[in-house]
């Protein structure tokens, strides 16, 4: 699999054959000025909340790719009255599967709105099992016990948690999350975007290692095979 970081918490996940986007967020993101919206091409978007700093750039570029939007129901009829009706809904607990994996969606500990004021829903994460592996993405939550649930169902290749503090878990957290799943390989988003989260990136590789598990801190833009 291909993961290409586009800064904060929007990446992509090239499996399959599929180009699959999460929380695009990039024109409004001063830290990814260098990246071309208009150069990414998703199949999938995946999007796991309705704040904007999730949702940015979400209806203008699942309009020009025509992808398939994956959340949760209400973002999703959200989309729909705007004009956009590629998207499949979901909720906390269900699971899908389509030609290029299976998708759970989960728990998560935070709150939802869109950009406009509109209800976002419940606020989920993903478990997305494919034939080259399984990765879950948190979306932005606190530490809670039901992460043991998908560290008890699932054998993850890595995870993506946020580990900026003061919204979502911080590291100390992170650790502990990555414990829950069971999972060693963490890829850390949603920091230093915002001077609320702004993290000591040396210090906090340091954190990871010293507790046996390996913290990828992509630069915007960049790309590993994973």
């Amino acid at each position: 699999m291909k993961f290409t970081y586009y800064g904060h918490s929007c990446f992509s996940i090239m499996v399959a054959g599929k180009n699959i986007l999460f929380d695009p967020f990039i024109t409004d993101n001063p830290m990814a000025s260098s990246i071309d919206v208009n150069a990414i091409h998703p199949d999938i978007i995946m999007v796991s909340h309705g704040h904007s700093d999730h949702t940015g750039d979400l209806f203008a570029m699942a309009l020009r790719s025509n992808a398939l939007v994956v959340s949760n129901f209400e973002i999703c009829s959200w989309l729909e009255a705007k004009g956009y009706s590629n998207s499949h809904p979901m909720n906390i607990g269900g699971a899908k599967t389509f030609d290029w994996g299976k998708v759970k969606m989960t728990t998560a500990i935070h709150s939802s709105s869109l950009p406009d004021g509109t209800y976002g829903g419940n606020p989920g994460g993903f478990v997305v099992e494919t034939a080259e592996g399984t990765f879950y993405y948190s979306g932005d939550t606190a530490l809670t016990y039901d992460f043991k649930l998908i560290g008890e169902e699932y054998d993850l290749d890595f995870a993506i948690l946020p580990i900026g503090d003061n919204f979502t878990m911080g590291p100390d957290d992170a650790i502990r999350c990555s414990e829950f799943i069971k999972c060693d390989k963490i890829i850390g988003v949603h920091y230093d975007t915002f001077p609320y989260i702004v993290i000591d990136k040396k210090n906090t590789i340091k954190e990871f290692d010293q507790a046996g598990k390996e913290l990828i801190l992509l630069a915007i833009g960049e790309s590993i095979e994973l």
